[in-house]
């Protein structure tokens, strides 16, 4: 049975959980997220979906599945789908979740907006890629004052490997008018050791755009639990 939709208790005999949902409400209300731990917090977003269920065992499942709430928020449609008591309109809260917790880091290195918050760099492409199951090549372009013109995602590959064309990158930055880049790609294995292939791919890259006046400012590496910086370990 779908519990989105179990009913209560027979003859309107109030269930166990009665009271539950307005106490965590209360909870969150006057002492904020801090006082959650991170299923209950799930839990919130989830009573919007499941009207008549206990959300408790639900969203314990789903932290012991996916390994923490992040990773809940980032799964993919159809794993999350295989936790039981999960139907179509759960899923759907918890992809407005992630998809609002990234548009508020966005909102941080928001178009035209300097980036002179590097730390603010760092957690919106965490958010946007670290849990991601296949690799992703990201560009940000920047103009001269280091203001966002555009953020995208020019490639998706395999689990291991994205091809990365750089003068297709150098060409979409001259399109953009672009000053600089900041390139960013995700491990999905967590280890965030640039290889050989990255660390050519980038000096390609680099030559190529310093030859069009374009600055390469950093490559980023992002996994679940860690970022790697090619000029932080002086690798450009």
């Amino acid at each position: 049975m779908d519990l989105e939709t179990v009913e209560d208790g027979a003859g309107g005999a109030r269930p166990h959980y009665a009271g539950h949902r307005e106490r965590l409400r209360d909870r969150f209300r006057d002492h904020g997220a801090d006082a959650l731990l991170d299923y209950e917090l799930l839990e919130l977003i989830l009573f919007a979906a499941i009207k008549r269920a206990d959300t408790k065992p639900i969203a314990k499942a789903l932290i012991a599945r996916f390994g923490s709430f992040a990773e809940v928020l980032a799964a993919p449609r159809q794993r999350l789908l295989e936790v039981k008591g999960v139907g179509e309109r759960a899923v759907d809260e918890i992809k407005i979740a992630q998809a609002a917790a990234q548009r508020f880091l966005k909102g941080q290195v928001s178009a035209r907006k300097s980036l002179s918050s590097w730390g603010a760099v760092i957690n919106y492409v965490k958010a946007a890629m670290a849990y991601a199951e296949r690799e992703e090549f990201r560009i940000l372009f920047l103009d001269k004052k280091n203001g966002l013109i555009a953020d995208e995602v020019q490639q998706r590959g395999t689990v291991d490997h994205t091809p990365v064309y750089p003068r297709e990158v150098v060409k979409r930055a001259l399109e953009l008018s672009a000053s600089a880049l900041i390139i960013v790609h995700n491990h999905p294995s967590g280890d965030t050791t640039p290889s050989r292939a990255d660390i050519q791919m980038t000096k390609q890259i680099s030559d190529i755009a310093g030859a069009m006046g374009i600055i390469l400012h950093d490559h980023i590496i992002v996994g679940r639990d860690a970022h790697a910086s090619f000029r932080s370990l002086q690798l450009l």
